[in-house]
């Protein structure tokens, strides 16, 4: 994932519903909230003031409790409904202004969308089915089926080309409307509760195909939920929306770590935070453990175990002095003698490894740079805490 090159953002963006938007949108501006505004004037605000942005590569998920206008958001991406005031901005461009050609261009070229319902021709082939959104363009029949049947192949379906709608399982319906996305290999794929009717099995299925496409292609896809496990489950960001309004977006540590109000707070209130948090998000850098290589008095440890680093901060072994008895040397470790860790490791999974090795564990980055250690305790109040 590019941690740096925005796709898509919106800034300030509002929608209302109604036919005096702009009565709402002058009490908006005085201070009124979307309560007043539907009183008054039976207009409801969809969407209130919304500014984010979304990173070319992640999968980026929006979700909220129904009615937070999280579904009105994704449709204002694709303008499939019209915001009513603010900007959308695609690869730094406004598409906020474009004309009716110019956005079925953006639709064919840029963004496709996968519904909640599959949305299926019965009559048509899964082939025909997964070639249906090139139907409007200018490409051959030969072309379309060439890129339907890569995009089956993508999403497992391989060999199922000439089975109907109805011989299929929910999930496999699901995948042919994946399909069919990708036939136009879109920058950014649109899902609104894509994976929702499907049966808990088959939607975990679903959302580990989801992850592996991700990564496999590197694509851009944003992603509406109303479930917070499967949000954290595949979000890279979550956006968190209530009345409207973006009220927080960040990772799934950030907003579980900082969460910015009691909203949010009790939203995430009952997750199991092992399963959200990482290594590096609980692992302490504390520097009189750590020793430079060579270290010229390894005899005057100031604990139990020493970490070592080379010039350039990679660790590259351990310091044990609580072996061979008092006035003993302390005996050197090197790291394919040790248990160590990435710093993106999920917490639950160091629970075991951490149990099972008396040193604190080696946090390290992608590229061996020591980030810090994670102790046994550190782990258990750092759970207590959430």
């Amino acid at each position: 994932m590019d941690s740096g090159e925005e796709i898509l953002s919106v800034e300030h963006i509002y929608k209302v519903f109604g036919p005096r938007p702009d009565e709402a949108m002058n009490m908006l501006e005085a201070g009124k909230n979307k309560d007043d505004v539907f009183q008054e004037t039976g207009q409801v605000v969809g969407v209130f003031d919304a500014s984010f942005s979304v990173k070319k590569g992640e999968i980026f998920v929006i979700m909220g409790l129904s009615g937070s206008g999280k579904s009105t958001m994704v449709r204002l991406f694709n303008r499939l409904i019209e915001p009513t005031s603010g900007k959308i901005f695609l690869n730094g461009s406004e598409i906020t202004g474009l004309t009716d050609k110019e956005l079925l261009g953006v639709r064919r070229r840029d963004m496709s969308m996968v519904f909640q319902s599959f949305a299926l021709m019965p009559h048509l082939t899964v082939l025909d089915n997964a070639a249906f959104g090139l139907a409007v363009s200018d490409l051959g029949e030969q072309e379309r089926n060439r890129r339907a049947r890569e995009a089956l192949e993508q999403v497992g379906l391989k060999g199922h080309e000439y089975s109907f709608p109805h011989q299929l399982s929910g999930g496999m319906q699901q995948r042919v409307g994946l399909a069919r996305a990708l036939t136009n290999d879109p920058s950014i794929l649109l899902m609104d509760e894509a994976f929702s009717a499907l049966d808990p099995l088959i939607r975990t299925e679903m959302q580990d195909e989801l992850i592996r496409l991700q990564a496999e292609q590197q694509r851009t896809i944003i992603f509406i939920s109303h479930d917070l496990d499967e949000a954290i489950r595949i979000g890279h960001r979550i956006a968190i929306m209530e009345g409207g309004r973006v009220v927080q977006v960040g990772t799934p540590q950030e907003i579980l770590n900082n969460p910015a109000s009691e909203y949010v707070e009790a939203f995430f209130k009952g997750v199991d935070s092992s399963k959200v948090l990482r290594a590096g998000d609980v692992a302490r850098f504390e520097s009189e453990v750590v020793v430079r290589e060579p270290s010229s008095d390894e005899a005057s440890l100031p604990a139990p175990y020493a970490f070592v680093t080379d010039g350039d901060h990679r660790f590259v072994g351990l310091i044990d002095s609580t072996v061979n008895g008092e006035g003993a040397s302390p005996r050197t470790l090197a790291p394919d003698q040790l248990r160590t860790i990435t710093f993106d490791t999920p917490l639950h999974e160091v629970l075991d490894i951490a149990a099972s090795v008396p040193y604190p564990l080696p946090v390290l980055t992608q590229d061996g740079v020591l980030h810090g250690t994670l102790s046994k305790d550190a782990i258990l109040k750092s759970l207590s805490h959430h």
